[in-house]
């Protein structure tokens, strides 16, 4: 069995030349019994008897089995060999997400077991493999959903059997890309690049693995050690420099002798998304390359100054579209990077400069697809839909560990770890989930400064620094009278429900619609449902101006997210189609999206 080869990195802000992409064909079985564990399916000398394509998860029809049954455990095996470019280095597997809970054997010894849906996770699987280049290497996951706990952070996933009203089709299992990467014992774990326009220079937060004993590795002792970094643009190189390393960590601001703003600039924005590339490589003794890593940057700011959401210390109005990030044949899964690129480029035809991906931490390549075209992304976690401890520890862990994968990314410029009350929804009344939404908030600043945090999007709001109300009205002269000031849009109650808890009153953030529409359009021979219905092209029209117009004429609106991108399942309320056909010539919506 050999892995299919693809052009794309899985992880394209972390770059190394030496990797082997492990998507294809596995074996595959359902465990409804749970048995698999007690009849040694971890060892990985019995074949599973049916066939899979990783990474789809089996609800999806590109994994070839297309079911929607319920199956809460599921057994997954391959065999594969080490390249030979892998020789004398250390091997690791990377997982890009499991859906909930996954365990990993190679060769019958356990080497990871993780927790959480969305996030990524990896194993040093060196000490494991059978010697030999010739020597199959046999990879076992055994991954456990909970299909029907709502406490657990599970985004839009229905605990039903059919997808009904707001809530689609689960997802169990891998469904993200699986790699192998080799790495020499000394080696760069992660970097962490803060942008800063002001200063003109980005600081680097360099974490290494191999140094003190990390990741169990070998201690470098007194080597001499250096990180060598190379900032260019265009092909050209902005600058360079050397930093002796002599812990785990380091951290060097480099400046960049580079052009400022005033229209020959390099900062980022949707309007041109300029990015440096940058590479670092860990030398030793100044000659031997231990490690090569490329990436890239962007030179943006996101600020609130006097109460205006400002990008590049400028006032900036957000025009974004809700976008569930569902695939007709993948579900949560894009069947290509093509795929992932084509929803990039149609958000942007369609006037848009900004997505918020809705319940769901999106794949990197999407994220890679708008920092290099140039759209904003709200990066909001998968919610839970009910409250408890267990779901705390859950969520607290996820989201954490979503924002050290994205923290690069300069299209990221909201953080919202809250939804609708999901997950606390007795926030209103329960002191607890009170302090819960806020410490949500606190601990994504304390873990990323130079971003506005939205402690719970769309109405019940604690401690915030955007005030996001969802509103579904579609009557154009209502939402009209409601937003033509920040009294009356700080004082209603759209979902008939108050937007600030008792105690965190409106303190004078940005105002953003950040939920309407929704207005359904059959274009297609999918049926459903939305907020708000039209009969054809010209009343579809008529009724996306009626509610836009409102948005573009208020004196106290910051910017909006209309809903939504395209159809999803039993919902027919997009611009496109689920397989993503306008349901408007893209220059009509265009013109009524950026208010021409």
């Amino acid at each position: 069995m050999t892995a299919i080869p693809r052009s794309e990195h899985p992880r394209p802000q972390f770059v190394r030349n030496e990797w082997l992409n492990l998507n294809g064909e596995w074996e595959f079985a359902f465990d409804d019994d749970n048995a698999g564990l007690s009849e040694g399916w971890q060892r990985g000398e019995r074949r599973l008897p049916q066939t899979i394509i990783v990474p789809f998860a089996y609800q999806s029809k590109l994994s070839g089995i297309g079911t929607n049954d319920v199956h809460d455990i599921v057994w997954y095996r391959r065999t594969f060999r080490v390249p030979d470019s892998f020789r004398g280095k250390r091997v690791l597997l990377h997982f890009g997400a499991v859906d909930y809970e996954a365990t990993v054997w190679v060769n019958g010894t356990q080497v990871a077991c993780h927790e959480g849906g969305h996030t990524p996770f990896f194993a040093d699987i060196t000490d494991v493999l059978v010697s030999g280049a010739d020597k199959d290497q046999v990879l076992v996951v055994r991954a456990r959903d909970y299909s029907r706990d709502v406490t657990l952070p599970r985004g839009k996933q229905y605990w039903l059997p059919q997808s009904a009203s707001i809530f689609y089709t689960r997802t169990t299992g891998i469904w993200q890309t699986v790699w192998l990467e080799a790495v020499s014992p000394v080696h760069l774990r992660k970097v962490k690049m803060t942008p800063d326009i002001d200063r003109n220079q980005v600081e680097i937060h360099a974490f290494f693995a191999g140094i003190d004993g990390g990741l169990g590795m070998a201690e470098t002792g007194g080597r001499n050690l250096k990180l060598r970094v190379r900032i260019s643009f265009e092909g050209s190189v902005v600058t360079e420099d050397t930093v002796s390393v002599r812990g785990p960590e380091t951290v060097r601001a480099i400046h960049l002798n580079d052009f400022n703003d005033h229209g020959l600039g390099r900062w980022w924005s949707p309007e041109k998304p300029n990015l440096y590339d940058i590479s670092f490589t860990v030398v030793e003794d100044d000659t031997r390359v231990l490690d090569e890593v490329e990436s890239y940057f962007g030179m943006r700011k996101i600020s609130i100054e006097n109460g205006k959401f400002c990008l590049n210390n400028r006032p900036y109005f957000q025009r974004l579209v809700l976008d569930q990030g569902y695939f007709p044949d993948g579900n949560l899964t894009p069947p290509s990077d093509e795929a992932i690129r084509r929803d990039v480029e149609l958000t942007k035809a369609m006037g848009f400069n900004g997505a918020r991906k809705h319940q769901k931490l999106e794949d990197p390549r999407y994220l890679y697809w708008c920092d290099k075209l140039g759209l904003l992304v709200w990066s909001e976690a998968a919610n839970a839909y009910a409250y408890s401890e267990e779901y705390v520890r859950r969520f607290t862990a996820e989201w954490q560990a979503s924002i050290e994968r994205d923290y690069n990314h300069p299209c990221i410029a909201v953080w919202v770890p809250l939804n609708e009350s999901w997950g606390v929804p007795n926030i209103q009344i329960d002191k607890r989930q009170q302090h819960h939404a806020m410490t949500m908030y606190h601990l994504t600043k304390s873990l990323d400064s130079t971003r506005p945090v939205v402690s719970n999007d769309g109405w019940e709001m604690v401690d915030t620094d955007l005030f996001n109300i969802h509103d579904y009205e579609w009557r154009e002269d209502v939402l009209a009278e409601r937003y033509s000031t920040v009294e009356s849009a700080t004082s209603a109650m759209p979902a008939n429900r108050v937007l600030a808890v008792k105690g965190y009153p409106y303190a004078g953030q940005p105002i953003i619609v950040s939920e309407f529409g929704g207005i359904a359009y059959k274009k297609s021979e999918w049926e459903g449902w939305g907020y708000s219905g039209a009969e054809n092209d010209e009343d579809f029209e008529k009724r996306l101006a009626a509610v836009l117009r409102p948005m573009h004429q208020s004196g106290a609106v910051q910017g909006f997210c209309y809903t939504q991108l395209t159809d999803v399942e039993q919902e027919i309320n997009g611009l496109l189609t689920y397989d993503r056909q306008p349901k408007l010539p893209l220059e009509k919506i265009r013109a009524i999206i950026q208010g021409r």
